[in-house]
């Protein structure tokens, strides 16, 4: 069976656009993170209104996940945390409009590198 379609709201289009542009300058300024971005669907499958983004760096295990709750639409929860461990649950909570390239260059080079 065919995995479930949902189309991109425009939240997670707009932090996919800043993601992408982010990864392509990590990749060109710090190519030793050469970190790893996913989108995962999952809550939204099981009927939860919400996308998890991952951005894992595969050498140290580390990861920060950015959640965008459809209740939510102008906020983004974040954690800091480790690919290996579950979510603690303190997550931090930033505007979507803060979440710049600059800001998740700032996050993935501070915590990656």
């Amino acid at each position: 069976m065919a995995p479930q379609q949902f189309p991109l709201t425009p939240q997670l289009s707009t932090l996919s656009e800043v993601l992408t542009e982010a990864h392509a300058r990590i990749q060109r300024d710090y190519a030793h993170i050469n970190p790893v971005v996913g989108i995962n669907r999952q809550m939204r499958a099981s009927g939860i209104g919400a996308d998890v983004i991952t951005v894992d760096c595969l050498v140290s295990n580390k990861r920060i996940l950015l959640i965008l709750h459809d209740a939510q639409p102008e906020q983004v929860s974040y954690l800091f945390g480790r690919r290996d461990v579950d979510p603690d649950g303190n997550y931090k909570t930033i505007a979507l409009a803060e979440v710049t390239v600059a800001q998740v260059c700032a996050w993935v080079v501070e915590y990656f590198g």
